[in-house]
């Protein structure tokens, strides 16, 4: 396997993602599959990068999370921001309940609300209600539009 193809993102990974929100009948050319492999990781990329850079100023070595919703807020992508701060705060809340859990203490005991202080700092509001679903939009052939919940 050459270098550019150990740079990007498993292909077999790439179109399984693609399939989940296609109609079960839906074919996906192996172009298209390239293509969204190639764009998805550039994009990873190009978060990355922004994190990193962010993360030596500070003379640090790692990126965390919060650094990468904040690269993506920096570079305009707020609306994608906002869901990985929910998704984020989703799996730290989990990650501490199966910790709670080993421990055995009652998971209830510990919450924290680490979504509002990414929240404050980077969007300037704080904001305790749900999270909304993250629905995506699909146009077939004939341009009707779809719509879907991402998948739990």
């Amino acid at each position: 396997m050459d270098d550019e193809q150990e740079r990007l993102l498993p292909i077999a990974n790439v179109g399984r993602i693609m399939k989940q929100i296609l109609p079960a009948t839906a074919k996906i050319s192996k172009e298209s599959k390239q293509t969204m492999q190639e764009c998805a990781t550039e994009f990873i990329s190009f978060v990355t990068a922004e994190a990193s850079d962010k993360c030596h100023k500070e003379n640090r070595k790692t990126v965390n999370g919060d650094d990468i919703c904040w690269a993506l807020s920096t570079l305009g992508f707020d609306n994608y921001a906002e869901a990985i701060v929910r998704y984020l705060y989703k799996y730290r809340e989990a990650e501490r309940q199966k910790a709670n859990q080993n421990k055995g203490i009652n998971s209830s005991q510990d919450k924290q609300l680490e979504e509002s202080n990414y929240r404050n700092d980077q969007l300037g509001k704080q904001t305790h209600e749900a999270p909304a679903p993250l629905e995506f939009r699909a146009i077939d052939e004939t341009g009707d539009h779809s719509q879907a919940e991402a998948p739990s």
